[in-house]
């Protein structure tokens, strides 16, 4: 297997950790209004390349163009500047939240993002005009994830510290939740979004499926607080990440374990994994500075790369569109990989 290991890009300019990374989801509505609201920016072909949301401690969020980020540039002897330039690749700064951005979810049409953190609140955003369109308080503790859900994605989900898991309609101006979930009995630390459902992994060491439309909910007991969920792509399998230094993936028919993935360490800090290569691989980040890639049928590591400088890599991003990924780390920098 042919993996994605060279460094292509590295994106700087946070001042502290950073906590989540996701790629934009395609071309559409988001590249029309960014280049008229950007003029100045100059894209060489006709379908503009794709661009990387990030969140930090720092509590701000970045746009960046990973093209205009050459990691080759970086650690030059250049005097310095007053005022310093901005980092390369960097389309546009969006600062709103009052502590640690936690995690980041884009539309499919790249028009609007969600973010939450530590603040207690959920955003919504307009990408283009970096304003704020709705934001959402009410949890009782800080935000750890969100995602989109609904046919116009115009659902947003939350996960949190309080232990709920919270719905909120993107298309209205309620202030309140559409529905709200009590049923974990400790944080809530990731969610995700498939169709009519939505899965929910808590630090209470389970994952659950709340089907909306049946108004159920599906528990599968892991036993070990639960970092991070992904769903394969046809949605009949979770990948699950937890403090135990473990990755699994489980089948979401009857909960089976279908493989278990280890050698990575993972026993303190949120670490989250994904999916790759059309579900070919697994990625997770790693508390010991590297990254890890395991086949995903014989659950083999693959590939074992430093990075970050030898600080906790907490958070992984595939590109759909590609064979390039993101991770991101506790050095504030996201590095961007592709093929050798």
């Amino acid at each position: 297997m042919i993996f994605p290991n060279r460094l292509t890009a590295k994106l700087v300019g946070h001042g502290g950790p950073v906590h989540c990374v996701t790629f934009s989801a395609g071309a559409g509505q988001y590249v029309r209004r960014i280049l008229s609201s950007f003029p100045q920016i100059h894209f060489p072909s006709l379908t503009p390349p794709t661009k990387v949301l990030t969140g930090s401690s720092d509590r701000t969020i970045r746009l960046y163009n990973p093209l205009k980020a050459d990691p080759s540039a970086l650690g030059t002897d250049n005097p310095p500047r007053h005022p310093p330039p901005p980092p390369p690749g960097l389309i546009q700064t969006y600062a709103a939240h009052g502590y640690e951005v936690l995690d980041l979810a884009v539309s499919a049409d790249n028009a609007r993002f969600a973010s939450v953190g530590g603040d207690r609140q959920v955003f919504l955003w307009d990408v283009a005009t970096g304003r704020t369109l709705r934001r959402w308080g009410g949890h009782g503790g800080r935000v750890n994830a969100v995602a989109l859900g609904g046919p116009a994605q115009e659902v947003v989900v939350s996960g949190s510290f309080d232990a709920t898991v919270r719905v909120w309609d993107a298309k209205s101006a309620a202030p309140k939740p559409v529905q709200v979930f009590e049923d974990a009995r400790d944080s809530v630390s990731c969610v995700a979004v498939a169709g009519w459902e939505i899965v929910a992994g808590s630090v209470d060491g389970r994952v659950r499926c709340y089907d909306v439309r049946m108004g159920v909910v599906y528990t599968d007991v892991v036993g070990h607080p639960v970092t991070s969920v992904a769903l394969t792509a046809d949605g009949a399998a979770v990948l699950v990440s937890t403090l135990d230094s473990t990755v699994r993936l489980l089948d979401r028919a009857d909960g089976q374990l279908l493989r278990a993935y280890k050698g990575h360490v993972n026993a303190e800090y949120r670490v989250r994994s994904c999916l790759g290569l059309h579900d070919a691989v697994v990625v997770s980040g790693s508390e010991d500075g590297y990254l890890y890639a395991w086949d995903l049928l014989e659950g083999k590591v693959v590939e074992r790369m430093r990075a970050h400088e030898g600080k906790v890599a907490s958070a992984v991003a595939w590109n759909g569109k590609g064979k390039e990924w993101a991770s991101a780390g506790g050095d504030g920098t996201v590095c961007i990989w592709g093929m050798p």
